[in-house]
């Protein structure tokens, strides 16, 4: 079988990490420079970019000890409100750097007495141009519609950002992640569990998609993928937020897909919502979370083997992987998903 351009997108990560981390590390005094003149982050994104955009916001709260909010674009775009952003880092992030939405709402956040910081894979890009310090991405040109390689290098100039704004975290975390995501692409097509899962969810309408905390995003992300490479309705939540009511559409029609980091502070959490679904004779699949997420679950594909913090670049890899298999499973071209393009652009 042909291979698809976007699992060739998924193999060039590593090469596209490697050069991101070493290109956005030497900016860390950029983003310190602006960090001494504000208090909080404010993430503007859409998309994959938005998903991005949550893992950002756990790390700079968890990490770096600041206040983290994800802007709701319309304030500026529609309803036309200006607001004191004084003391305010808006950090927009776009993978083209294109999109008229993202770049408008940092142009206001700026307008309203906020430093700016753009993520972008476009050099050159309005959103690059407008911005104090632009962080581009080495991810190379993207092909597949569905993002792979310039969601990671986000969540890798995202790593940096939270470097910049003084987190208690170490940058060799960071320079092991291209490795680590190398391994783990083997790992995963090796793994006899892969097969497993895209046959369990190949027959259903739909699954739930569930993480919490800095594997929030990730699990946020897997759902987008599915949703959009699968025509699968699949629903990303916190495990808090499922346990809420949500729980109940959890049955034999509707896997939960669990991702997790191998430690910290939210995998019992994670490892216990797999019993409870099992309890409720539901079939739970498992994204990382280590021996103990697996043993709890009905299948689990490998994660990555690095700090809860840096987890995240690595931990949506075996879930783009899943993603890429059975949507050729479902006869879907994972690389031209309908109705979709490779810039949005939205009101």
């Amino acid at each position: 079988m042909t291979t698809s351009r976007m699992r060739a997108e998924i193999g060039e990560q590593p090469a596209a990490l490697d050069r991101t981390i070493g290109a956005l590390l030497p900016r860390v005094p950029d983003v310190a420079a602006l960090a001494r003149e504000t208090r909080q982050v404010l993430f503007i994104a859409r998309g994959s970019s938005d998903n991005a955009a949550v893992y950002g916001r756990y790390l700079v709260e968890t990490r770096a000890g600041r206040l983290g909010t994800l802007a709701a674009p319309s304030v500026a775009t529609a309803y036309h409100r200006k607001l004191d952003l004084s003391g305010v880092l808006a950090v927009a992030i776009s993978q083209s750097g294109k999109t008229e939405e993202i770049v408008q709402t940092m142009d206001w956040a700026a307008d309203c007495g906020a430093r700016t910081v753009a993520v972008t894979n476009g050099a050159g890009s309005p959103l690059a141009e407008a911005a104090q310090v632009a962080l581009v991405t080495e991810a190379g040109d993207e092909l597949a519609v569905p993002a792979t390689k310039t969601y990671t290098t986000q969540l890798a100039a995202l790593a940096v950002l939270a470097i910049g704004l003084g987190a208690d975290v170490a940058a060799d975390d960071l320079r092991r992640v291209p490795d680590e995501v190398a391994a783990l692409i083997a790992r995963t097509e090796a793994a006899a569990a892969l097969p497993a899962i895209v046959d369990g969810l190949a027959g259903v309408p739909g699954a739930v998609v569930s993480g919490r905390g800095l594997a929030f995003g990730t699990a946020l992300e897997l759902a987008l993928k599915i949703k959009e490479a699968c025509y699968l309705h699949a629903m990303g939540l916190s495990y808090a937020d499922l346990l809420h009511g949500p729980i109940a559409v959890v049955d034999d029609a509707t896997p939960a897909l669990l991702v997790a980091a191998g430690d910290g502070p939210t995998l019992p959490g994670t490892i216990a919502l797999a019993e409870r679904v099992r309890g409720a004779r539901a079939r739970a699949f498992a994204v990382g979370g280590g021996a103990g997420l697996a043993a709890a679950s009905d299948a689990a594909l490998p994660g990555p083997e690095l700090p809860e913090w840096v987890t995240p670049l690595g931990l949506i890899v075996p879930g783009q992987i899943l993603v890429e298999n059975l949507a050729r499973r479902l006869g879907v071209d994972p690389d031209v998903p309908r109705g979709l393009n490779k810039v949005t652009q939205t009101d």
